[in-house]
């Protein structure tokens, strides 16, 4: 299975690159300038040019506070360049799978969100990917779009490096408590992404295989708890450590507004392509022992 990556230096792109090879796939990844989402007119010359056996989109404007104050730039991105690559896909006849968001809902609901929930976007961010997951529906028909939430991984900027960063300077981090989500692993996604690949290879006819489906790490947390986990487990690995002091949102105001809930429910993904991830404790537990391994590492 060759798998086409649009972008190269966000987490899951090169988680992608990571776990590819345990799938028996080869995962070809395109970035800037080779391929931009915000100048898309080269895109069908190159997706032609490498060939793949599908195209997995996880390119995207992805600065959600700062989307408020660039809102062409991410619309551009996440919506109009996201049409085109469907666009493109349908044309030459591969399937593709797109990323989006929790963030195309509200978070009003009082239990975790299913695919048919209606959407709400609080941000520029979130409808900038609910404006992507609507050009993708309308450019191409053998598609799937993964929401998903809360992404870490030992790549790139994330809430878990993040963490460990500020207790090097720390002893006490505020934390909100009270927005809850789905901790989701990078590489678990990759996974995901990849098997889900598979199954739109393998049955191409099969239309239940296609829409919108939920892929994110099992179980739920607040932010004040994912923080207390990565310390607990930093703890055990000999990494730092900060007391973490739960706070509310009103006390950390961000120029863009997040949903109080974007917990997932992932039940028709399990139930249509057979798969679920695992609990966020569990591959947390790995990332974090990773990332403390990699800083002595670089210490030493």
């Amino acid at each position: 299975m060759r798998v086409i990556v649009i972008g190269k230096e966000g987490q899951v792109a090169r988680s992608l690159a990571e776990r590819a090879h345990a799938h028996k796939a080869e995962a070809i990844l395109l970035g800037r300038p080779q391929i931009d989402l915000a100048d898309p007119s080269g895109i069908e010359d190159v997706l032609r040019e490498v060939k793949g056996d599908i195209i997995v989109n996880t390119a995207a404007y992805t600065a959600v506070d700062q989307a408020e104050s660039e809102p062409e730039l991410a619309e551009a991105i996440n919506g109009i360049g996201a049409g085109v690559v469907a666009g493109v896909a349908a044309a030459i006849g591969v399937p593709l799978i797109h990323l989006s968001t929790d963030y195309v809902f509200d978070g009003s609901l009082d239990r975790p969100y299913r695919e048919g929930d209606a959407f709400n976007p609080l941000s520029v961010y979130g409808r900038s990917k609910l404006l992507g997951e609507q050009a993708v529906a309308t450019e191409a028909e053998d598609y799937v779009i993964l929401r998903t939430a809360w992404i870490y991984s030992p790549f790139g900027k994330n809430f878990v490096k993040t963490m460990l960063r500020l207790a090097g300077d720390r002893d006490e981090i505020g934390i909100v408590a009270d927005q809850i989500g789905s901790p989701s692993s990078a590489l678990d996604l990759a996974d995901g992404i990849l098997a889900v690949g598979k199954n739109l290879l393998d049955r191409p006819q099969d239309r239940v295989l296609r829409g919108i489906f939920h892929m994110a790490g099992a179980g739920f947390a607040s932010w004040a708890e994912f923080a207390s986990e990565i310390f607990a487990i930093s703890a055990r690995h000999g990494g730092p450590v900060a007391r973490v002091r739960p706070i509310t949102t009103a006390e950390y105001p961000t120029p863009a507004k997040r949903p109080p809930n974007s917990r997932l429910d992932g039940t028709r993904l399990k139930e249509i392509h057979g798969l679920s991830l695992p609990r966020w404790q569990t591959s947390l537990e790995t990332c974090v022992a990773r990332l403390i391994a990699e800083m002595r590492g670089h210490a030493s």
